[in-house]
Formats: C-alpha cells, sequence, structure tokens
C-alpha cells in the first residue's frame, strides 16, 4: 500500500490540460456577446459535451461595443439556469433551441429570459423562439435573432472580432 500513495499523489499533483476557446454572438441593435469556454482535453473530438464536463465559462454582454453586464461559471448557485450543448468536433454551440436535439442554450438565463439576477445581472438564451440577452431579469427583445443562428468558438489565439454588421466586400 505505501507505493500507492506516492502514484497517487504524482497523479493528483499532474495538472489536467484543458481546451479552452473564445466565442462572439452577434444579436439584434447593437448587441453582442464574446466568451470562453474551458473543458478537459480528453473530451476533444467526442462530440456534443455538457455544463457538466464544462470548466470554466464566462460570457461578457455589450451594446454598441459598451459592457452592459456579465456572468461567469463560478457565480452559478441552485437557482441558476445553466443548459450548455457543444460540439467539440465542429466547435459549435448547436442552435435551434429543441432540447430533445441537444441545440437549447440556457446560460444564466431561462426560457423566459427573465432570470438572469438583479443590477448587473446578464444571461443568454438560445431557444426554439429566438436567441437573446437578458440583462438585471429583463428579456431584451431588441436583442433577439434567429434561434437557428450558428455560434461557433475558435480557438484563443485568433483574435475575436465581434461585429454587428456584416461586411459586404
Amino acid at each position: 500500500m505505501r507505493l500507492a500513495l506516492p502514484i497517487l499523489a504524482f497523479v493528483v499533483a499532474t495538472p489536467v490540460h484543458a481546451v479552452q476557446l473564445q466565442f462572439c454572438w452577434t444579436g439584434a441593435n447593437g448587441y453582442t456577446m464574446e466568451g470562453l469556454i474551458e473543458y478537459p482535453d480528453a473530451l476533444q473530438n467526442t462530440g456534443i459535451i455538457t455544463e457538466a464536463d464544462v470548466t470554466d465559462f464566462q460570457i461578457i454582454g455589450f451594446l454598441d461595443g459598451v459592457a452592459i453586464g456579465s456572468w461567469t461559471l463560478h457565480q452559478r448557485t441552485p437557482q441558476t439556469s445553466w443548459t450548455l450543448r457543444f460540439d467539440t468536433n465542429s466547435l459549435q454551440f448547436p442552435t435551434g433551441g429543441i432540447r430533445a436535439q441537444n441545440s437549447y442554450q440556457e446560460w444564466n438565463a431561462n426560457g423566459q429570459v427573465n432570470n438572469c439576477g438583479a443590477a448587473g445581472g446578464f444571461g443568454f438564451n438560445g431557444g426554439n423562439y429566438a436567441q437573446d440577452v437578458c440583462i438585471d431579469n429583463t428579456w431584451v427583445e431588441d436583442s433577439s435573432i434567429d434561434p437557428n443562428t450558428p455560434l461557433f468558438a475558435q480557438p484563443m489565439d485568433v483574435t475575436l472580432i465581434c461585429e454587428t454588421t456584416v461586411p459586404t466586400s
């Protein structure tokens, strides 16, 4: 039994490698969101992972480039709406808002988009009606876009550009 203890100590002391990706969402009327997702390396290219697999998650919302609120996984409470699906093969959050198809996202905002916390509260919901944000426990209808709009993540070494308009040339 004495040999097992040093091996166990080595395993516990060995750092776990994690995939860390960034993402950007562009809503309507100047609303955008930037974020970070992290999960163990062992889950890369394994398909859909859930909120139970994520080791770090952060989002910050903007209106016309000015910060309007944020939320991190470390702020989660038993009352927090927290459902996440992420495809580690395509580096994409499935969208469309259908739970049975693993395309529903609930990041500190429920299906009514009205429970993201009081002053400074911020959340995102990707439901079957729309993708939109919540600020101070209030649905921001003006932020709503089509529920099927793709939402991709990318490596941290890629410049993140979150524009509210799509260049035409």
